[in-house]
């Protein structure tokens, strides 16, 4: 006994006090440990929600640059707004990677905690046997089995404590013992379920970091794509600007084909409300249009309708250049198709030699399409169809190169034909 006591106060210590501690710090750390992933659980989700948004964005940015003539510079900005998103998923995707190695290396921490607390607790148990064997005769056997096969020392100790005389030290042991099991158990406990927890974290990541990888990529696309639909409309730009420097080699010339556009725009805006107001009294043209129109032809858009930078083009408002339509270029002799239902209200040619076709969709809406070749399929007064060939690629009045001038007019002004796609 003189000799076990240095063990029990030295060695394997007689802690029962820090023996708590550590049952407590491992309780503590099994539930941040679970708040953790309960945290984590809520990214993936998280993760999940951003990775859908981004999916649809890309899905939309991808359709609009496959479809026909689309619209670079809104086009431009959605790859923008992907890009940042695809940064702002990644940044998620990063920190769910970090955390799950963090997690990683707690469980490892752990692993090694219950292996050096197992071993401890057999340590102690041997020593505890050992110092029932050394105090009792061998006739106590059958109490010594019972002591070690108990489920519960403490159990155990009640039900033969008035049988022996139990010493305080071996007391303190007992107590340590069912105080290291329980943390133990703790360490166990935590060890399993992170595993668990863990393993299906790290499947949802795999996941995951497959979903943006293929964001990634249609990304990567989109900017390819869109940076060769640029190229080429700055490549049709410039000879735009060529052809048109060509032309205007001095100001006086320049100010004479402004002052001719302005004087022919104006011209058309004549013709068409004489026109409309003649077929007042013809009839075949409805009060209303009740569908959409569509691109008369695909190419590639040199202009917008609005604001522009081009010289060519004539004020309006607040715009020192303004469109007033969509310059579509493809080669010369490309069809060009009906934008809508309607009753054609003019083919032929206007007082600047460029020829156009001018169609009623309504009383209020109507589309005209300009520069056109000369040997127009259609007539005035012709009912046409949505798609039906009304003209061809031309280079007729004054423009740079082949291209279809279209545009809209709705209630006597000239707007948008997006609108109305």
């Amino acid at each position: 006994m003189a000799l076990l006591l240095p063990l029990l106060g030295g060695s394997l210590g007689s802690p029962s006090a820090a023996s708590g501690d550590e049952l407590s710090q491992a309780l503590a750390r099994q539930k941040a440990i679970a708040a953790k992933i309960a945290a984590q659980k809520k990214k993936v989700a998280e993760l999940n929600g951003l990775q859908a948004d981004l999916r649809v964005t890309i899905a939309s940015t991808g359709a609009k640059l496959a479809g026909i003539n689309a619209d670079l510079a809104d086009v431009k900005v959605e790859v923008k707004q992907a890009s940042a998103r695809v940064a702002a998923v990644k940044k998620v995707y990063d920190q769910q990677v970090a955390d799950l190695a963090d997690l990683d290396a707690q469980l490892a921490e752990i692993q090694t905690e219950e292996v050096a607390k197992a071993a401890q607790l057999v340590e102690r148990k041997d020593l505890l046997a050992t110092h029932i064997r050394a105090a009792y005769d061998s006739d106590r056997t059958s109490l010594l089995e019972t002591i070690l096969s108990a489920d519960s020392f403490s159990d155990a100790l009640a039900d033969v404590g008035y049988l022996i005389d139990i010493g305080d030290q071996d007391k303190a042991l007992a107590a340590q013992i069912v105080q290291d099991q329980q943390t133990l158990t703790a360490l166990r406990q935590t060890v399993f379920q992170t595993r668990f927890d863990t393993a299906q974290l790290r499947s949802a990541t795999a996941a995951q970091k497959k979903v943006l990888d293929g964001s990634l990529a249609d990304l990567k696309k989109a900017r390819a794509r869109l940076k060769k639909l640029e190229a080429e409309t700055a490549r049709q730009l410039a000879l735009q600007r060529k052809a048109y420097r060509n032309v205007a080699v001095n100001k006086a010339a320049a100010k004479a084909i402004l002052a001719s556009e302005a004087k022919a725009n104006a011209a058309i805006d004549r013709k068409i409300r004489q026109l409309m107001a003649a077929q007042g009294n013809g009839g075949g043209v409805p009060s209303e249009y009740s569908g959409t129109l569509a691109w008369p032809m695909s190419g590639t858009i040199t202009q917008e309708f609005g604001c522009t930078g081009f010289p060519w083009e004539p004020p309006l408002g607040n715009c020192s250049h303004f469109h007033t339509g969509i310059d579509i270029a493809d080669p010369l002799g490309t069809t060009i198709h009906a934008a809508g239902d309607g009753k054609v209200l003019y083919a032929g040619p206007l007082s600047d030699g460029a020829w156009v076709v001018i169609i009623a969709h309504s009383s209020n809406l109507i589309s005209l399409y300009g520069h056109v070749k000369t040997n127009i399929p259609v007539r005035a007064g012709q009912q046409v169809r949505k798609g039906q060939v009304i003209a061809y690629v031309g280079m007729t009045g004054h423009t740079t190169g082949p291209h279809l001038h279209w545009s809209v007019k709705l209630n006597d002004r000239w707007v948008n034909p997006r609108l109305f796609l």
